[in-house]
Order: structure tokens, then sequence, then C-alpha cells
């Protein structure tokens, strides 16, 4: 049985850039590299970075995005610190809980969330999207 996300992939232009982002910008650890890429960690993510010369650096056109968590106290200082380096914005943020939308320099989209699962539900019983429907002994 699946037991939780084990790592993630991203294709990258430039290792050197894209390393550069994820460990002085985001604040991952460098565990290791190779010539066509590296892993990172951040808290119990692991993240793997592999050159792929065909990767576009222009963002998908859909909503596909990787989010991470972010304390509350932690939150302005981060989105003014990437604001003030010039990290593009894909996205304002319209949901429950603190939210900044940013571009890494492959064009993946990415956000700092401050909440959980439970605060967006709980959010969700409050104002709950069309045809919400919710799956488990509160919703009854």
């Amino acid at each position: 049985m699946l037991t939780g996300i084990n790592h993630l992939t991203l294709a990258v232009e430039s290792l050197e850039r894209s390393v550069v982002f994820y460990q002085d910008r985001l604040g991952f650890t460098l565990a290791a590299r190779w010539k066509t890429g590296a892993y990172l960690e951040l808290g119990s993510l692991w993240l793997c970075l592999s050159v792929d010369a065909s990767r576009s650096p222009l963002p998908l056109p859909e909503y596909t995005h990787y989010a991470f968590s972010i304390s509350q106290a932690d939150f302005g200082a981060f989105v003014a610190r990437l604001r003030g380096l010039g990290v593009p914005e894909w996205k304002i943020n319209g949901s429950e809980g603190d939210s900044f939308y940013f571009l890494d320099p492959d064009g993946h989209k990415l956000e700092a969330h401050v909440g959980s699962l439970a605060s967006r539900l709980a959010k969700c019983r409050a104002q709950p999207y069309a045809d919400m429907e919710f799956f488990d002994a509160k919703a009854q």
C-alpha cells in the first residue's frame, strides 16, 4: 500500500541556477549533486532536480503546482524576501490561509502556504465550493 509521497523530481534547464534557487532562496539543504542532477532536502521532502534540455522555462497554462508549508510567523518575511529578489508571482491568493504563489527559474509553479487540510476543510464547511461533498464523520 502507498504511504505518502516519496520524492518529487523536477526537470530543470540549468542545474546550477536551480540549486542556487532551492538552496539559497527557499532553504533546501543540498544532499548530493552530479553532472545532470541533485538531491535536496526540506524537512522530510526529498527533491530531485534533473537536467532536461527540452524543459521550457515558461510555466504551463494549467493549475498544477507544488505547495510548501510555512508558519504564519515566517510568512511575511519570506514573501518580502522573494519579492525583493524579483521572484515572479503567478497567482494572487484567494483561498483559505495566507499563500504566496511563485515560479522557480524553470517555470515550475510553487506555493508557500500557511494552513493545513484541516483548516481548508473547516473553511469549506463554512463556505463550500459548488457541489462540494465531505467524507468524514464531521460532515454527517
